[in-house]
């Protein structure tokens, strides 16, 4: 895998844990509710054409708690800061899950330092009528479970969660993902009647099995950004990046090369 950094830095007066790996142009990703523990193979393989710089949101894992995170937008408007602090330009924007629902949230914002949006399996939309499975209401076993397609990689991911020092973290990801999502259940209603804003090039990345966000919803989010491309994956479920790694990290790299042969 390629070298990373992992520190802590400061954005203001809020305290985050920062991997950071690799060279070219800036890719930023944004972890979902799960948080994100390691240097995952996919990031190992984009660093050698980006620049990939993975935080760990405020609320999550190692990092602070802020007093003034209140809900998505809040990240939303961390993560301008966290650009303009470190003066990205160019930047490859990539959410997953409630990450998505942040990048999205961004980039209806500001898009002043984007040059790409990718969305994985994002919240931040309700489709009527999808069914869906809602993690608040499940085990912790059937809540892993229901993440993947190929339950072999499923045990795997319970029996590594079950180390004690994960634990702390893993109640922390949960409680301000609670907070953040609980109601409405991982949306905003006024998102989708502002997506129009979102002139970037968008990929929307999802899995075919998909129980949390079905791939009804990359469609949806496909009418509502204009221009946007809807890739499917076979035999994945929520997490593409982590199920179906090489084939997410190829999609990227093959939609960043073809904005650079458009332009």
């Amino acid at each position: 895998m390629a070298d990373h950094t992992d520190e802590m830095i400061a954005i203001g007066s809020c305290r985050i844990r920062l991997m950071r790996g690799g060279r070219g142009a800036p890719l930023l990703f944004l972890h979902g509710g799960g948080g994100i523990g390691i240097w995952l193979p996919c990031m190992a393989r984009l660093a050698k054409k980006f620049d990939v710089i993975v935080p760990e949101h405020p609320g999550f894992g190692a990092s602070d708690t802020p007093e003034w995170l209140d809900n998505i937008a809040d990240l939303a408007n961390f993560y301008l800061d966290f650009l303009e602090q470190y003066d990205l330009r160019g930047v490859h924007l990539v959410g997953s899950s409630l990450g998505g629902w942040i990048a999205a949230e961004l980039a209806v914002r500001s898009a002043t330092r984007l040059a790409s949006l990718t969305l994985i399996g994002a919240a931040g939309i309700h489709v009527k009528g999808v069914e869906q499975v809602d993690t608040f209401l499940s085990s912790e076993e059937q809540r892993i479970r229901d993440l993947f397609y190929d339950q072999e990689l499923a045990e795997a991911v319970l029996v590594s969660s079950q180390r004690p020092e994960l634990e702390d973290a893993a109640l922390k990801n949960r409680m301000i993902t609670a907070k953040l999502s609980w109601q409405p259940r991982s949306h905003d209603p006024n998102l989708r009647k502002w997506l129009h804003r979102i002139k970037l090039p968008t990929l929307l990345i999802w899995g075919a099995h998909d129980r949390l966000f079905p791939q009804d919803y990359a469609f949806v989010y496909q009418q509502l950004i204009t221009g946007s491309k809807a890739v499917v994956l076979a035999e994945c479920g929520h997490l593409p990046h982590i199920e179906k790694g090489d084939e997410f990290a190829a999609e990227l790299e093959r939609f960043v090369d073809g904005m650079r042969i458009a332009a």
